[in-house]
């Protein structure tokens, strides 16, 4: 199943709590999170904690699920935001 609109996530996915680093403090994560880690807020349903919450980074609001970043399942979302992260990451400081 994809994502149905800009607004609505898979349910059981949680690829955007995982794939993405966060250089942001969030709850939990003072120091936010590496990419591949899960967010201290996934819960186990793998739906954020704090959606909607003024704690939510700023990063993951502007997150929107879309059907080109979700795919047709949790795996092609992982493989995609992963793929992102990679393309975005700072160079490396020599």
């Amino acid at each position: 199943m994809s994502c149905e609109s800009d607004s609505t996530c898979r349910p059981g996915c949680g690829a955007c709590c995982i794939a993405p680093s966060i250089t942001s403090a969030l709850p939990g994560m003072p120091h936010g999170k590496a990419a591949g880690e899960p967010c201290a807020q996934l819960l186990p349903d793998m739906r954020c904690g704090v959606f909607g919450q003024p704690q939510r980074p700023g990063f993951c609001g502007g997150l929107r699920p879309s059907a080109e970043m979700c795919g047709e399942s949790r795996e092609a979302a992982l493989v995609w935001l992963t793929r992102l992260e990679h393309a975005t990451a700072p160079a490396p400081v020599p």
